[in-house]
């Protein structure tokens, strides 16, 4: 595969894949091109916070609010969660209709006794999986 890399500062940035078949590295491109550096505006009591999407843990509802848990903080989103999940990479996954995680921030599942699976995060929140979420999951963990 040829890469051509070409340095304009008076260009819009675009990345253009010639291929043959979608391949793994094709794939990676797509991600590496959805997630890139992207900030986001969040609200801190009457702060407002600018943040990167790749401190965030998940993104969760609570009374009806979205809000995403980074590592360090809880910041409120004037967004809706399905608006959030299509605009997401593959680095995220929905695990319940109140919760989309950051696949790269899970510190470990847990299975409970009643055969739940709750997911444990690096800023130590923790949510379950739900039934309907849990064969995607699987899926995008490769397990």
């Amino acid at each position: 595969m040829k890469c051509n890399l070409i340095i304009d500062k008076n260009r819009d940035e675009e990345v253009t894949v010639y291929a043959h078949r979608k391949t793994r590295l094709v794939t990676e491109i797509e991600r590496l091109c959805k997630e890139g550096h992207i900030d986001l505006i969040g609200y801190k009591g009457n702060e407002i916070v600018r943040f990167d999407l790749r401190d965030v843990c998940c993104f969760t509802v609570e009374n009806g609010k979205v809000f995403a848990l980074t590592l360090k903080e809880k910041l409120y989103l004037k967004c809706r969660l399905y608006v959030l999940e299509d605009e997401l990479s593959e680095s995220f996954v929905k695990v319940n209709k109140s919760c989309i995680a950051n696949i790269k921030m899970i510190d470990r599942f847990d299975a409970t006794f009643s055969g739940a699976l709750s997911v444990r995060f690096k800023n130590g929140f923790t949510d379950y999986v739900s039934r309907r979420c849990l064969k995607n999951v699987k899926e995008r963990l490769g397990i």
